[in-house]
C-alpha cells in the first residue's frame, strides 16, 4: 500500500515503520488540522514536511481534525509494516459494555468505590481520592485535554501506550507515574493482543473533578 485516505475525524493506524526510511507526502498546503506520532514526539501544531520523514523502526499514526479527507501518498509499499494500533479494528463488533465482575473478582478491587463508569473498551472504578482505570486490549481512549484539573497517572499492570503532552512512551512498565497538567493532550493504549490483558492505571486529580470537564480531540471508539 501506497496511498491511504483519512476520512474527516479518523486516523491511520499506529503502524511501526520497517528498516527503510520513510518520506510521507499530504495533499495539504499547511498541517494546521493533522496530529502526528512519529517515534516518541507527537505534534500538534507547526508540522513541517521534515517532521514527515519517519526513522527506520520508528512508530507512525496521523489524525485528521480537519474539514475534508486527506489523502497520503507513501514513498513506498507499507504493507509490511507492523501494526501495533488499529482504532478501528472493532468497528463492526456489538458494543456490550464490561461488567464489574470480571476487574473485581481478578483484580482484587477493594470495596469503597462510589461509581463505576462501563464502557465497551474501558471501566472504572472512582474512589473518592482517585479512580482505577481499565482500557481493553487493542483498544484506546480519546486523546482529550481538561480545562479545570490535573491528573497522574499510576501503571499498575499491562505496559500501555501513553501520549501525554508532546510525547508518547511505548510499552510502560509497572509503577511509572505521569503528570497531565490543565490543558495537556494525553491518551492511554493498550497495545496487547492478549484477550484479558487489560491496561490498569490509577488515576489521580487536583482541581475541579467533572466528568464534562473532558474536551476530546480524537475520540476513535465513537466510530464515524
Amino acid at each position: 500500500m501506497e496511498k491511504e485516505c483519512i476520512l474527516v475525524e479518523r486516523s491511520t493506524s499506529l503502524r511501526e515503520n520497517n528498516s527503510r526510511e520513510l518520506s510521507i507526502d499530504i495533499n495539504q498546503s499547511n498541517f494546521k488540522d493533522i496530529f502526528l506520532i512519529n517515534g516518541s514526539s507527537f505534534i500538534t501544531e507547526g508540522i513541517s514536511n521534515s517532521d514527515l520523514t519517519i526513522s527506520p523502526n520508528k512508530c507512525y499514526m496521523i489524525i485528521n481534525n480537519g474539514k475534508d479527507p486527506l489523502y497520503i501518498h507513501y514513498d513506498h509499499d507499507i504493507s509490511s509494516h507492523k501494526i501495533i494500533y488499529d482504532p478501528y479494528k472493532y468497528e463492526s463488533s456489538q458494543r456490550i459494555n464490561l461488567k464489574s465482575d470480571i476487574f473485581i473478582k481478578r483484580y482484587n478491587i477493594r470495596e469503597g468505590y462510589i461509581d463505576t463508569l462501563p464502557k465497551w473498551y474501558s471501566f472504572k472504578f472512582t474512589y473518592p481520592d482517585y479512580n482505577l482505570i481499565f482500557v481493553r486490549p487493542e483498544f484506546g481512549l480519546s486523546i482529550q485535554i481538561h480545562k479545570y484539573r490535573n491528573e497522574v497517572w499510576e501503571i499498575l499492570d499491562g505496559k500501555p501506550i501513553i501520549i501525554t503532552g508532546k510525547k508518547v512512551h511505548y510499552y510502560v512498565e509497572t509503577g511509572i507515574k505521569f503528570k497531565n497538567p490543565v490543558n495537556t493532550y494525553h491518551s492511554i493504549i493498550n497495545p496487547n493482543k492478549e484477550k484479558n490483558k487489560f491496561v490498569m492505571i490509577k488515576e489521580y486529580w487536583n482541581g475541579k473533578f467533572n466528568e464534562n470537564d473532558i474536551q476530546r480531540v480524537f475520540n476513535p471508539n465513537h466510530y464515524k
